[in-house]
């Protein structure tokens, strides 16, 4: 079942993390984000403007909320749901079939480094709260411009830095300390939540993460600070060289 033999350790232990905590994911999310990852994501639609017809891929997809909210918002392209968990993408397989949307969402079971399409072949490449999972984030940036359309938008949603004291104290003693416990107690998963955090410190701030957006080639890059700066939206568009 495990298709992931001579990856590196951080891609297994990612892997093993996320096929342990698949079944509590999302009741998780609701409790880590005080229930705003919905308000966040709304707002990542707002900004993405999808029309009828747009096709996506959906990085990281996990058990499938934002693959499911671009389906709606597209009514009639197809949306492409990667994801490297098997348990993951079980229950987004599930969540799909109860919306109905078998027909127009596609899940694989991939890897974000090397995705398995086509060069220009979607109108948006999107990633919630994936990026600073993988092994190497300006390589999945390549990934997510390389398969999107000239003009197509790469989208990223993740955690990100707050810089306001004392806001910022608050917010990582809650990540560092509070979250790994909350974790344990309804997930029955300490270390795996006490990981979490781990993966917030290596990652690029709201700025360094759009310079890393430019440094890719995207272009009219835009970063929007969201809940005091603890998540942050990045977009770039893919340049179109027709216009």
């Amino acid at each position: 079942m495990n298709k992931h033999d001579g990856k590196n350790p951080k891609e297994e232990y990612v892997h093993s993390v996320f096929e342990s905590i698949s079944g509590k994911y999302d009741m998780m999310n609701d409790i880590i984000s005080f229930r705003r990852h919905k308000a966040w994501r709304k707002f990542t639609m707002k900004k993405m403007n999808m029309r009828q017809g747009d096709t996506a891929i959906d990085l990281c997809c996990g058990t499938c909320d934002w693959t499911i909210s671009m389906a709606q918002a597209s009514e009639s392209g197809h949306i492409v749901g990667l994801d490297f968990s098997e348990g993951m993408l079980k229950v987004g397989r599930q969540k799909v079939a109860e919306q109905g949307l078998d027909k127009r969402i596609q899940l694989v079971q991939g890897n974000a480094m090397s995705l398995p399409f086509d060069d220009n072949a979607f109108d948006y490449a999107t990633i919630g709260f994936g990026l600073r999972n993988v092994p190497d984030y300006m390589q999945v940036l390549q990934e997510m411009k390389r398969v999107v359309k000239p003009g197509g938008m790469v989208v990223c949603l993740d955690v990100s830095k707050p810089t306001w004291q004392p806001f910022k104290g608050m917010y990582y003693f809650y990540f560092q300390q509070v979250l790994p416990r909350m974790g344990k107690l309804v997930a029955k998963r300490y270390e795996q939540y006490k990981w979490l955090p781990e993966s917030l410190a290596l990652f690029p701030g709201r700025e360094e993460l759009a310079e890393a957006f430019r440094q890719t080639g995207l272009k009219q890059v835009q970063a929007y600070p969201l809940t005091g700066g603890v998540v942050a939206l990045h977009i770039g568009i893919k340049e179109n060289l027709d216009v």
